[in-house]
C-alpha cells in the first residue's frame, strides 16, 4: 500500500479534478476518504473503473489524462480495471455532443479496441491492470433490465443536460438510443462493484447521476466520481481534439510531442502541471509560487513540463534529446542535426516540393502556409508556389516552427 498517509492520498487522487459544484466536490473528497479508511480497515484495495469507448484507434494526450489517474491508485496499491467500452461505442457518449453520433459495427469497435491496451499499458503497470469488455456483460441484459433502469430516471433529468437541452430547443432530433448511455454506463459501474469511477467532466451525469443511482437501487454502496478537469489543446483553450487539430498524438516523435507542448500558451500549464505529469500537489504549488514570485521563468516551467511528459511516454533518454533538439534548433536558431532530405529535380516546384517532401498534407496547405510566409528557405521567405527550384548546394528548407527538410540536387 501506499506510504502516503490518508490525507496526502486523498490530496494526490483529487489533484485535477472539477466538479463545477465545490459542495459536491467536497462531497466527493469526503467519501473518498471515508472509503481509504474503510478498505483499510477491510484489508483490501479500492476497485477503480474507467471506460474507454474504442470509437477511433487514435489516441492523444487528452485520452491519457484518466490513465494518469489510474496509475496514482495503481501506485497506492489499489486495483484497476480498464474497461473498453465496446457496446457503449455502438452509441457513442451524447454528453458534450450538439447532434447524434454515427453509430457503429460491433466489427469496428473490436478492432479499434485492438490498439486501446497496447497504448494503455505506456502509463499503466500492466501486470496490475485488469482488461475488461463491456459487451461481455451488457449483451446479456434483457428488456425487462431495460424497464427496471428506466424507471428510475425521468426524461427532465435527461434534457436537463446542457446538450440535449441545446437540441430539444433547436427543435434538433433528439434519438431515445442516445439515453440509454448513461444507463449502460451505470451497469458498467455495478457489474464490476466499483468502489471509484473515474471520468472526465464531460461524464458528470454519467458517473455522479445515472452509475450512482443505478447502484444505490440494486442495494450497493455507490461509486465515488473521481471527475477530471478537460485537457486544452495546443491553443490553450478548447478541449484537444483530433478533428480540431489542436492535439499531440502518441504516434508523435519525442521532438514533435516536445515541441507541441512548448506551444501550448502559458496560461494552460496549471492543467497540464495537475493532469498530465507525475507531480504531486505540493510540488505543484511550489512551482506555482515560485512564478508568481518571479523565482522561475515561464518558458523554463513550460520546458520541465514538456521533458516530464515527454519522457512519461518517450523514456528520459528519448526526453533529453528532444529537449537538446528544441534548444538547438528554436533557441540558438541552429538547423536539426537529423533532417530528412529530399532530391530535387529539373523544373520541380515549391508547392510540389512541400507536397512531395510530405510537409504538408495538401496543395491548400501548402498554398496557405507560403501565403502566411511560414515557407523559408535557409533565411528567405518564399511566396510563390509556382517558382521552379533552384538547383545548388544542400540548403534547408523550413515550414512553419517545427517542419524541416534538406534540399539536395539531383543526381548526376
Amino acid at each position: 500500500m501506499s506510504k502516503l498517509n490518508i490525507d496526502e492520498q486523498v490530496d494526490l487522487l483529487m489533484q485535477g479534478t472539477e466538479y463545477g459544484d465545490e459542495r459536491l466536490k467536497q462531497a466527493m473528497t469526503d467519501e473518498l476518504r471515508e472509503r481509504l479508511q474503510l478498505v483499510g480497515k477491510e484489508g483490501r484495495p479500492l476497485r477503480v473503473y474507467c471506460g474507454f469507448d474504442p470509437r477511433t484507434s487514435d489516441l492523444h494526450l487528452g485520452h491519457m489524462v484518466p490513465i494518469r489517474k489510474m496509475r496514482q491508485f495503481q501506485e497506492m496499491g489499489h486495483e484497476v480495471t480498464f474497461v473498453i467500452g465496446r457496446f457503449t461505442s455502438l452509441i457513442g457518449d451524447p454528453s458534450d455532443k450538439d447532434k447524434v453520433r454515427a453509430q457503429i459495427e460491433l466489427d469496428q469497435a473490436r478492432k479499434n479496441a485492438e490498439t486501446y491496451a497496447e497504448q494503455a499499458v505506456r502509463i499503466l503497470d500492466p501486470e496490475k491492470t485488469r482488461f475488461a469488455y463491456n459487451d461481455t456483460w451488457l449483451s446479456k441484459l434483457t428488456f425487462r433490465d431495460l424497464i427496471e433502469f428506466g424507471s428510475l430516471f425521468t426524461i427532465q433529468q435527461f434534457l436537463a443536460r446542457e446538450a440535449f437541452r441545446k437540441r430539444f430547443d433547436e427543435a434538433d432530433a433528439i434519438f431515445m438510443h442516445e439515453f440509454f448511455y448513461a444507463i449502460m454506463q451505470g451497469y458498467d459501474a455495478f457489474h464490476l462493484q466499483a468502489d471509484v469511477q473515474i471520468g472526465g467532466s464531460d461524464q458528470l451525469f454519467n458517473i455522479i447521476t445515472a452509475a450512482r443511482k443505478l447502484m444505490e437501487a440494486r442495494g450497493m454502496k455507490p461509486n465515488i466520481g473521481i471527475i477530471l478537469g478537460i485537457l486544452p489543446g495546443t491553443d490553450g483553450v478548447v478541449k484537444m481534439s483530433k478533428s480540431l487539430g489542436n492535439h499531440i498524438p502518441l504516434t508523435s516523435t519525442p521532438e514533435d510531442m516536445y515541441g507541441k507542448v512548448m506551444s501550448v500558451p502559458d496560461v494552460a500549464m496549471g492543467a497540464f502541471m495537475r493532469l498530465m505529469t507525475r507531480w504531486t500537489p505540493p510540488e505543484i504549488t511550489q512551482i506555482e509560487a515560485d512564478l508568481k514570485a518571479g523565482k522561475q521563468h515561464p518558458r523554463d516551467v513550460k520546458m520541465h513540463v514538456a521533458k516530464e511528459i515527454t519522457a512519461i511516454y518517450m523514456g528520459d533518454e528519448q526526453a533529453e534529446q528532444a529537449e537538446a533538439h528544441f534548444v538547438r534548433v528554436f533557441q540558438e536558431q541552429q538547423d536539426p542535426e537529423d533532417m530528412a532530405e529530399f532530391r530535387l529535380t529539373a523544373g520541380i516546384t515549391l508547392l510540389e516540393v512541400l507536397v512531395n517532401a510530405k510537409l504538408v498534407k495538401s496543395k491548400s496547405e501548402g498554398r496557405r502556409l507560403i501565403e502566411q510566409q511560414g515557407v523559408r528557405l535557409e533565411d528567405q521567405i518564399l511566396e510563390d508556389p509556382k517558382a521552379e527550384m533552384e538547383i545548388g548546394q544542400p540548403q534547408v528548407l523550413r515550414v512553419g516552427k517545427r517542419r524541416f527538410v534538406r534540399l539536395l540536387p539531383p543526381k548526376k
